[in-house]
């Protein structure tokens, strides 16, 4: 391939599985040679992407994982950030990619192995599940060269974390492994690296066997918490539970749990 032919730097597959995994996207970051660090043609082919799986019914899981084993994603294309000016920035807002990726109607899973540095650790965290090798390592080191974290890293930390110890990781630009991202709440599970991949694909089909409409509602009244007081959020979930009823789902699974059978979901 020359310089100048087109590259595709995420790429989308529907895996097969034993047993089967209907309806799990696999959506793979691939820079490897930059340790799948998020340049913006990446990112804009990453939203892209992202954004036709949202819309396609016959997918109800994705998850997101980086090339190799080395990394999920090492962080922002530094060399291009290195050139960025701050109307540019602000104009192309190039990583409000990251931002729609917590605003997609489907559950989505991020598998993180290695390194997830700066805006690699933004894009898991805007995942709603996040599953980590033993080999993985978080962290916001922006500060360390003459930034901060620009695509929800402050945010999402401080509400994952907590504030005293998301003050502490931003300040100072300390990595932390797998196992205390564990402890700090930061990840949902860890697993042996070499599982991380498999341990992933497994929950999202778990995820995938729900009834599509619950769990799209599902996970935005959970995403809500972060956004509004206890009183809209509570009415939030409310207006949600509320509207599912009368679909063709909830009527199949609470006859399926009155007959003592196996609910067949269509998503309507």
């Amino acid at each position: 391939m020359t310089q100048d032919e087109p590259r595709e730097y995420v790429h989308v597959a529907f895996p097969a599985g034993e047993p089967p995994l209907p309806g799990v996207a696999l959506v793979t970051l691939d820079r490897r040679e930059a340790l799948n660090s998020l340049s913006y043609a990446l990112l804009s082919e990453l939203d892209a992407k992202l954004a036709a799986l949202d819309a396609d019914p016959g997918c109800r899981a994705i998850v997101i994982t980086g090339s190799g084993s080395r990394a999920f994603a090492a962080g922002a294309d530094v060399k291009e950030l290195s050139e960025a000016e701050p109307d540019w920035l602000h104009d192309a807002d190039p990583f409000a990619a990251i931002d729609r990726v917590a605003l997609l109607d489907t559950p989505t899973v991020a598998a993180v192995r290695g390194f997830a540095l700066g805006g690699g650790c933004e894009l898991a965290m805007a995942c709603d599940i996040l599953v980590a090798g033993d080999d993985a390592k978080f962290g916001q080191p922006e500060i360390l060269i003459g930034v901060i974290p620009g695509a929800g890293g402050t945010q999402r930390l401080t509400r994952a974390i907590g504030k005293a110890r998301a003050m502490e990781l931003v300040l100072t630009g300390r990595r932390i492994d797998a196992a205390e991202a564990d402890r700090l709440g930061l990840v949902t599970k860890v697993v042996p690296a070499a599982e991380t991949l498999d341990a992933a694909l497994a929950l999202a089909a778990k995820v995938a066997e729900m009834p599509p409409l619950a769990a799209r509602a599902a996970k935005a009244a959970v995403r809500a918490v972060a956004d509004l007081p206890l009183a809209d959020g509570l009415r939030y979930e409310r207006d949600r539970f509320e509207a599912l009823f009368g679909s063709e789902d909830q009527r199949e699974g609470m006859a399926a749990f009155l007959e003592k059978r196996t609910a067949v979901w269509t998503g309507r």
